[in-house]
């Protein structure tokens, strides 16, 4: 009995002391304005880094296999990443967390997911905005009026953004790896990849609308299909997700960051790709047309791994 009462003190003195809140000073505040400030001991609490990886010698990795997934944000699982599509005082969507890094912090993108083709500040914002000029605006511009001159309103020029709500999953790729000298099998993220409609192909069905343009339905869906906008390389990004935090829908005043949910892996993905001989070609490209056989295929790449660790138990 004594001793349940020690672990229950414990336990409420550390929850106590824990610097880590929805809304800070929200029960202390005499006014609207008074909400969300900061103690300068909550502000020093906060500057803390992500978890440092351990240091992994080569020699020590006994076994490895490279994987790419696809996170769907329409599985209930995987909201967290998605949710909420608005800023909030003490939230915010992964997507804009990941916008911010790369045009606050400067963090590079690549064209793909070996991080060989490195993006440019022109191709970065074409990305996130767009602007193109109509027919309307062309017949103007014939007519001599600048193109600095066209109207938005009038239906010369259409202006389109990248929005939290346009992204429709992540790919993400990922290092497999046993450890000879821990004895266990580990996972390390190495990048991950929004898929949006970009908002140059929000710009292109804008321009198509206004000047009537008949489409096919092969056109209109191959433009409305999500692409792969850019890879991050997950290791950099680290401190921007660390600083975000993520909705706990068991206790809120105890949020967790993105890089935990990520590192921890703490959603459902699909296995749509392993590193191969074939050039590390995708499942579809050898199950065509077939879903439910696309799906097997990746459980079944899913259970190798698992069962290579089982099998290095065995005697």
């Amino acid at each position: 009995m004594k001793n349940r009462k020690i672990y229950s003190f414990l336990a409420v003195f550390t929850l106590c002391f824990v610097s880590v809140h929805a809304q800070s000073n929200l029960l202390n505040a005499k006014n609207v304005d008074s909400i969300g400030i900061k103690t300068e001991a909550q502000k020093q609490s906060d500057k803390d880094e992500p978890l440092q990886y351990g240091y992994i010698d080569d020699r020590d990795i006994l076994w490895a296999k490279t994987t790419w997934e696809y996170i769907d944000l329409n599985q209930r699982v995987n909201f967290p990443l998605l949710f909420p599509l608005r800023e909030t005082p003490s939230r915010q969507p992964l997507f804009n967390v990941i916008q911010d890094a790369i045009e606050q912090d400067s963090v590079n993108i690549y064209r793909d997911s070996y991080f060989m083709n490195k993006l440019s500040t022109a191709e970065i914002q074409d990305n996130f905005r767009m602007k193109r000029i109509t027919d309307i605006g062309q017949q103007r511009m014939n007519e001599g009026v600048p193109e600095d001159s066209l109207q938005l309103g009038m239906g010369e020029i259409v202006e389109s953004e990248l929005k939290p709500e346009d992204v429709k999953g992540y790919r993400i790729r990922g290092y497999w790896y046993f450890d000879k000298r821990q004895g266990e099998l580990r996972y390390r993220l190495i990048g991950i990849a929004p898929m949006a409609l970009s908002a140059s192909l929000k710009a292109e069905l804008q321009v198509a609308s206004l000047s009537g343009t008949q489409m096919s339905d092969e056109q209109r869906k191959a433009l409305s299909e999500p692409v792969e906008m850019f890879w991050v390389f997950y290791p950099a990004l680290r401190p921007a997700l660390h600083k975000a935090k993520v909705f706990n829908p068991k206790n809120t005043s105890q949020p967790i960051t993105f890089d935990h949910l990520l590192n921890s892996r703490r959603f459902d993905a699909v296995i749509y790709k392993e590193d191969n001989v074939y050039g590390d070609r995708e499942i579809t490209q050898y199950k065509v047309e077939n879903s439910l056989m696309q799906l097997l295929e990746s459980n079944r790449i899913k259970e190798s791994i698992r069962n290579f660790e089982s099998d290095m138990w065995n005697y």
